[in-house]
């Protein structure tokens, strides 16, 4: 089992940046690709981003692209999601997930990231 743990939410204000931090443990080799969701009361979980484990060309929603950029340190199993340019709608919390063999998706309890106009 892979546990993942996020990080780097937070207050900021329209056009502002933050960085989204993804941390894992546990068996991290098992894992072939992570992404990013996100949440807003009363809604659907949305995807944001992913990326798979061996470098192919990341995707995104289409609300994020050109202003969030999801990458990966591998040596230290970590997951990133830089975004800049950020706006009121993009207020959300925030939840990092890892996939590993047999369909089995590992979810960490998210991040609030709140964007004021």
């Amino acid at each position: 089992q892979v546990q993942v743990v996020e990080s780097g939410g937070g207050l900021v204000q329209a056009g502002d940046s933050l960085r989204l931090s993804c941390a894992a443990s546990g068996r991290t080799f098992t894992m072939f690709s992570m992404g990013w969701f996100r949440q807003t009361p009363g809604k659907s979980r949305d995807f944001v981003a992913r990326i798979y484990w061996s470098g192919s060309t990341p995707t995104y929603a289409d609300s994020v692209k050109g202003r969030f950029t999801i990458s990966r340190d591998s040596a230290k199993k970590t997951l990133y999601l830089q975004m800049n340019n950020l706006k009121p709608e993009d207020t959300a919390i925030y939840y990092c997930v890892a996939y590993t063999g047999g369909g089995v998706e590992n979810w960490g309890q998210g991040t609030q990231v709140t964007v004021s106009s």
